[in-house]
């Protein structure tokens, strides 16, 4: 049964067996997965000599709490324990399947365009805003079609698709080109994602401001935030509103929500380069410091496949009409990047999620920091479970996503309180949600009263009075 995500307190938790993993190792790209963190399964760790460990735990890394105020221990399982407690043939791949998959959302993108373009017209529906208001049903609904094409681009990159690179890269740049999506540069800076999930400085999407960038955004000191006055409900609304709009685009072009640490980049590629505007990072040059020189050609592809789509579309717009391509493509395209945006933000912003310094940092708790949400109908079918699975998503991304929720329901006895879902409301409740992370995510800091480990945990935080307060921090002494 899933875990709910909502306010409890006093909540179990499984006590961490854990020795603190070294700065230098917990921050490798090139340690193995199976072998961080190194403790026992959840399922025994719960025993009756556990108390007296527990009590250590905490006077080691002190109270840590989330932003619902439950208290948090560190993951006390591996990756071996994930893999080994997933049947087999859940990592099983048919590209015939995936295949067919793919026919399916194009047949129905091209039904439903058939269909609205033959019998929508003046003549069948005389009214204007009658027709205007199917037609942007039209763009909703052609919206979760492309979506759902997206995703299985996405599964492509992961080489979840099928046991073929060949047919996953083929056939993930066809779609993902067809979007306006540059497939392999995508698929090159998504993997560092996943291998640097929860970072503070190495993760690649929606890493949150620490309390110090926060204050600094809003021109103050960090020991001022805690005394700032509530964010305005419409502060709130704009942002969001921004974020569905452009977000997408603002992260393709300038690395928007992404880690700004490019100056450790190993070929030197990021010395001088920050994100925003100008900052020389972003999707579509081949030196961008998102990139190896290894890459280079793929990153060319990429942007070949736009350039082939765009031309397409620009021969299209001049025989059809513009007003016509932005009804057929552009519109819809626009949901397509709203459901995207969405989605990533709200599978790693939550109030009960934690991020890591790199010294608290490995794979196996990174990769617990994401949390499952239920979409209905529309989540698992349209969207192919993206929302739904994304946990197991982070521990094994090779398992295709029709065999996700078998294997999410497998892993979570191994995860125990570990692993988060918030399904409550399905639909309805998923949309609150962003609202409801809005308000509450801010920024993240340390818990009050962390020690030794527990500093390198940072949770959200906010000022608008949800959840554990802010720390109050003393002014600097002056000279």
């Amino acid at each position: 049964m899933a875990t709910s995500n909502i306010p409890r307190k006093n909540v179990l938790q499984q006590p961490a067996k854990l020795n603190p993993v070294s700065a230098s190792s917990s921050n490798s790209l090139s340690a193995s997965p199976d072998d961080t963190p190194r403790q026992s399964p959840s399922s025994t760790s719960l025993s009756s000599l556990d108390s007296d460990h527990q009590l250590d735990l905490e006077h080691a890394n002190g109270k840590l709490l989330d932003t619902y105020g439950n208290e948090f221990q560190f993951p006390d399982f591996t990756i071996k324990q994930i893999r080994d407690a997933i049947p087999a043939h859940c990592f099983e791949r048919s590209a015939a399947r995936g295949l067919w998959y793919v026919a399916r959302d194009i047949v129905s993108l091209a039904v439903t365009f058939h269909l609205f373009n033959t019998y929508l017209t003046s003549e069948n529906v005389p009214s204007t805003p009658v027709r205007a208001a199917l037609w942007g049903i039209y763009t909703f609904v052609q919206g979760l079609f492309a979506t759902g094409l997206w995703v299985l681009a996405h599964e492509c990159g992961h080489q979840s698709f099928s046991p073929s690179k060949i047919i996953n890269d083929t056939v993930g740049w066809i779609c993902h080109s067809a979007l306006l999506v540059p497939y392999f540069s995508w698929k090159i800076s998504h993997g560092k994602h996943h291998k640097a999930t929860g970072h503070i400085e190495r993760d690649m999407v929606f890493v949150p401001k620490t309390r110090d960038v926060y204050a600094s955004r809003l021109g103050c000191f960090a020991y001022e935030v805690s005394e700032l006055m509530e964010e305005t409900p419409i502060v709130t609304a704009a942002m969001l509103i921004g974020q569905q709009l452009v977000g997408w685009f603002l992260y393709l072009f300038t690395n928007k929500t992404g880690h700004d640490c490019h100056e450790r980049q190993a070929e030197g590629r990021g010395k001088g380069k920050k994100n925003g505007p100008g900052g020389g990072v972003n999707h579509f040059n081949p030196s961008s410091p998102l990139y190896e020189a290894k890459d280079s050609k793929l990153i060319l592809l990429s942007d070949l496949g736009l350039a082939i789509t765009a031309s397409v579309l620009f021969l299209l717009g001049k025989k059809f009409g513009w007003l016509n391509l932005a009804v057929w493509y552009f519109i819809p395209y626009i949901w397509v990047n709203h459901w995207l945006v969405a989605i990533t933000y709200l599978q790693h912003t939550d109030p009960s999620l934690p991020h890591y310094e790199p010294h608290a940092w490995t794979y196996t708790r990174g990769a617990a920091a994401t949390i499952d949400r239920e979409f209905g109908f529309i989540g698992r079918q349209l969207l192919h479970g993206i929302i739904e699975t994304h946990v197991l998503h982070h521990y094994v991304s090779t398992i295709p996503f029709y065999n996700a929720d078998e294997a999410t329901e497998a892993i979570k006895p191994i995860m125990g309180t570990h692993y988060r879902s918030d399904v409550k409301g399905g639909p309805l409740g998923f949309l609150k949600s962003m609202w409801k992370s809005a308000r509450w995510c801010q920024w993240v800091e340390p818990s009050e009263g962390a020690q030794g480990e527990g500093k390198g945990v940072l949770f959200f935080r906010n000022r608008n009075g949800n959840g554990v307060p802010p720390m109050k921090l003393p002014a600097p002494a002056r000279l």
